[in-house]
């Protein structure tokens, strides 16, 4: 058996695994980057090598088995890792695939919500611990998806009910912990991600992360070195 690995799916090239990333790469666990969305027949590594599972975001619908069959392959991945208590962590789109897995709906949001806005916490957990009633915090999404039955909400915003919730071993962000300076310089640089954006937009966006970053970075490193811990015991549980 070769060592546990957490597999990263990626489906556009700058939807980076950023934060989270480093946190794996801190307790020098191995990863995986694969981006599977339009394979009909997905190559995966060996599921029982896999010490956990990250789906990162992007731009298509996450029921859009059509023109993306790959997707198909990571509900199934997804269900798969949740049944047998492999980590798994859901970024905005990710965060959408994990809850269709488990049986949500999916539907267009009221409104796009693109820019840092407040979520507000609805519930503990020790992912959250130091987490602040509300919190103004990166949304780059139009779709919404509800709480799985069974699970448990986490945080919403005036727009979007899920925002964050938890099901057994996943959890699912609909919003971006995970972006830095660097990442978030090159989202603003892809013209599919700006398109719709006056440059006043994007120049408050740029501005609202130098502003809201100080509060959200010693969150995002709880949230995601407390992903890598659990990653790290579950790859310990295999080689053992």
């Amino acid at each position: 058996m070769t060592s546990p690995q957490v597999l990263i799916v990626q489906h556009v090239p700058w939807e980076r695994p950023g934060r989270i990333l480093d946190n794996l790469e801190d307790l020098g666990i191995a990863t995986r980057i694969v981006n599977i969305a339009g394979e009909k027949k997905a190559k995966l590594p060996d599921f029982d090598e896999l010490a956990g599972v990250v789906i990162m975001g992007g731009p298509m619908d996450a029921t859009d088995f059509e023109h993306y069959p790959g997707l198909k392959s990571e509900v199934k991945l997804v269900r798969a890792a949740i049944s047998v208590g492999k980590p798994v962590l859901g970024i905005c789109l990710g965060h959408q695939i994990i809850a269709i897995a488990l049986g949500a709906k999916l539907s267009r949001g009221a409104t796009r919500e693109i820019g840092f806005a407040p979520i507000k916490s609805v519930a503990t957990h020790d992912y959250f611990s130091m987490w602040n009633k509300q919190l103004n915090v990166l949304h780059w999404h139009s779709d919404a998806v509800t709480v799985p039955e069974g699970g448990a909400l986490l945080a919403k915003s005036q727009e979007t009910n899920n925002q964050a919730f938890r099901f057994g071993s996943a959890l699912g962000l609909q919003f971006h912990l995970e972006v830095t300076k660097p990442l978030l310089d090159e989202w603003l640089s892809v013209p599919s991600m700006t398109e719709e954006l006056k440059k006043s937009q994007i120049a408050k966006i740029r501005d609202d992360f130098d502003k809201y970053d100080p509060q959200l970075q010693p969150l995002a490193e709880q949230v995601f070195s407390g992903f890598a811990a659990r990653c790290s015991t579950y790859a310990r549980s295999l080689a053992a």
